[in-house]
């Protein structure tokens, strides 16, 4: 099992920083991994809530659609994905940070499965690797939107 954590404090409020990282189709603004991502179910986003996403993991594309299976606004959200070759669980918690933005922590977990289990320690490093690059993405994207609130999804987002 691959397991990646990380904490960043973003200057976003606590109910910006949930709504928008908790609309996982967001991802592709700040993942780099990520190439294409949408909202497949409707509006509002909550539990059971699914969004579609491509990444780009040790040179393939994998698409996974991922389900938000707990949802607990503004303090946390888990989004379980499955495919044939791995179950990904992304768990996020969001706390009032003291300079008025928040405090995210991220924790992504990767269980590969059938024959993929026998490259675990491939894809725990290339996890931190990927995990570091979206946490720097993922700072640098609420920075902006802090400085522009008004900027909202890119085109192509939903």
């Amino acid at each position: 099992m691959a397991r990646y954590r990380t904490e960043v404090v973003v200057p976003t409020a606590l109910d910006t920083t949930f709504a928008y990282l908790s609309r996982f189709s967001s991802a592709q603004e700040w993942d780099p991994g990520v190439i294409r991502a949408q909202m497949v179910t409707p509006e509002p986003v909550g539990l059971g809530s699914r969004f579609t996403l491509t990444a780009v993991f040790l040179g393939a594309k994998v698409p996974l659609e991922y389900e938000i299976i707990e949802y607990d606004p503004p303090r946390r959200v888990v989004l379980a994905a499955e495919n044939r070759s791995v179950r990904s669980t992304d768990t996020i918690w969001f706390n009032s940070a003291t300079t008025g933005g928040t405090v995210v922590r991220y924790e992504a977990v990767l269980l590969p499965k059938g024959v993929a289990r026998l490259a675990d320690p491939l894809f725990a490093l290339a996890l931190r690797r990927v995990g570091e690059r979206a946490a720097s993405g993922l700072q640098a994207a609420l920075a902006d939107r802090a400085a522009h609130p008004s900027n909202g999804p890119r085109a192509g987002q939903s």
